[in-house]
């Protein structure tokens, strides 16, 4: 005879608590990228770029990730794209020496031009 387990799987947990998880994880790492810049010591406010920039990246993230299943296909790959393009650029902006502004707009552009190919791809396959 067969029966269904009710017990929750330890391994997964709920999809949200897998995306919170991974929003933190990944806040901390775009944090730590963003504090490794070659600009000066911790001591003057590096440490702090990284802390708010790692905050507010997850944030972000946890905001497309929440409103991303409402929109259409199109429009759902242009907000990750954009969050991508957006969230590269100012890591790149970040470099020392300090890359010119129209060079990071266009960086960012072509990494949001890539993501929205591979994310429309993926949403129009598998719909």
């Amino acid at each position: 005879m067969a029966s269904t387990s009710t017990t929750p799987r330890v391994l997964g947990g709920s999809p949200a608590t897998r995306a919170a998880t991974a929003a933190v994880l990944m806040g901390l790492v775009f944090g730590i990228v963003v504090t490794q810049r070659a600009a000066g010591s911790v001591a003057d406010g590096n440490a702090w770029l990284g802390i708010v920039s790692g905050v507010v990246f997850a944030v972000l993230f946890m905001g497309v990730h929440r409103a991303a299943p409402r929109l259409p296909r199109e429009l759902r790959a242009a907000a990750w794209a954009s969050f991508a393009g957006i969230a590269f650029g100012f890591v790149y902006s970040q470099g020392m020496p300090g890359p010119s502004v129209l060079r990071s707009t266009f960086m960012a552009v072509a990494v949001a031009a890539g993501a929205f190919a591979v994310m429309f791809y993926r949403y129009y396959t598998r719909e």
